[in-house]
């Protein structure tokens, strides 16, 4: 398989390391030089009068970035917060509900690592109880349905479900587990769609997929500054949204309670449009493809020189390279393996321990090229003997 052409000058759009392979966008992404500068320009404004700036016209400015950002993603400006990011979003939606004992909060298997640990809090706290619905890392859309559809009981309270999973780069069907939660147990059971890395990935239309609560980070793949992410919310929970800081703001209610928290910086997201200009300039789709395509010539080529067999491709700028049993097999394993990778090979990648396997993730970007993931292949191999 033949990598995909460059995008002519994309490149240069970025101040990375160019000594180093950075093949793990989807961790914290890589912000364009143009929104650092955007960014700068903000933060300048901001310290040559800091009392104008957060005094005058900044809720306005916040809410116009809103109505921007949540049209992107085809969400309800005004049932869509700005926070911080997928993980303080999620917080807030647990937070938000008012949980007794032996509810239940429904998860995957796959989910994010800080969302289990937000809901061991919350049931610790509260007394509720988490389910987990275990899914086959190959299952179709309607073994993903029913996975989840089969954990949940007359006492599930909430599902939490991933949009593009983290650990495992699979697509979960959201709008059909809604629907099929949503049939089986009315209003009773809210669901939470954690679409993390979606805004820039896929054209999820927010409004349309019918879940309680949505989020989604802007800074992964739409090239925003880091902290910067959507909260939707559905019209008929919007009123039960509890901020987890309390502001000037708390009493005028969702959004704004969660967005005007004083001195918070908000730089992020007012240099965010900047970030989906720089996209929209490349050509969404052509940045989509190209990425999907990297990512797949890089998982081709590793997996090639480790002797791996590769899982179904998934369609996106992020894939799975399964390694051999006993490597990596728990999360501090995972994470050693990985700053070892970073140490002696000059490579930034993505590692899970999931289910007791090893996999390696890898992220494919318009920086990158094809002799990134050939380094990467290159030296892997005799890294692993030694493990």
């Amino acid at each position: 398989m033949s990598a995909p052409e460059p995008i002519a000058g994309a490149r240069l759009l970025f101040s990375h390391d160019a000594a180093v392979a950075h093949l793990n966008h989807g961790a914290f992404g890589m912000v364009p030089i143009a929104v650092q500068r955007a960014q700068q320009r903000v933060r300048e404004e901001m310290e040559a009068n800091p009392h104008r700036f957060f005094a005058v016209g900044l809720e306005e400015r916040i809410a116009h970035v809103r109505r921007h950002l949540a049209t992107f993603v085809g969400a309800d400006p005004e049932g869509t917060a700005l926070v911080e990011n997928a993980s303080t979003g999620t917080s807030i939606v647990l937070g938000s509900l008012d949980l007794g004992t032996e509810d239940e909060i429904v998860t995957t298997d796959h989910g994010y690592g800080a969302v289990d640990l937000a809901v061991a809090a919350t049931c610790r706290r509260t007394g509720a109880v988490r389910r987990v619905a275990r899914v086959p890392l190959g299952a179709d859309d309607a073994a993903v349905t029913a996975a989840v559809l089969e954990a949940t009981t007359p006492r599930t309270r909430l599902v939490i479900v991933d949009h593009i999973t983290a650990a495992t780069a699979r697509v979960f069907p959201v709008r059909r587990i809604v629907e099929a939660v949503r049939g089986r147990w009315g209003d009773q059971a809210a669901v939470h769609v954690d679409a993390a890395h979606v805004p820039g990935i896929l054209d999820p239309q927010v409004s349309d997929l019918g879940a309680d609560f949505w989020v989604g980070n802007l800074h992964k793949w739409g090239y925003a500054p880091r902290g910067t992410a959507l909260l939707s919310v559905a019209p008929a929970r919007r009123a039960r949204i509890r901020p987890l800081v309390l502001s000037w703001s708390t009493e005028a209610g969702f959004p704004a309670s969660l967005e005007w928290l004083g001195s918070h910086d908000y730089t992020p997201w007012l240099a965010a449009p900047t970030g989906l200009f720089v996209l929209r300039s490349m050509g969404i789709e052509a940045v989509r493809r190209h990425n999907t395509a990297m990512a797949e010539y890089g998982q081709r080529a590793v997996a090639e020189a480790i002797g791996a067999d590769l899982p179904p491709a998934t369609g996106l700028p992020m894939t799975l390279i399964p390694l051999r049993p006993g490597v990596a097999s728990d999360p501090e394993a995972a994470t050693a393996l990985r700053r070892r990778i970073s140490d002696e090979l000059s490579a930034e990648v993505g590692m899970a321990a999931w289910r007791g396997r090893g996999y390696l993730r890898l992220s494919g970007q318009i920086y990158n090229r094809p002799e990134d993931y050939q380094r990467l292949a290159a030296g892997l191999p005799k890294l692993l003997e030694h493990l």
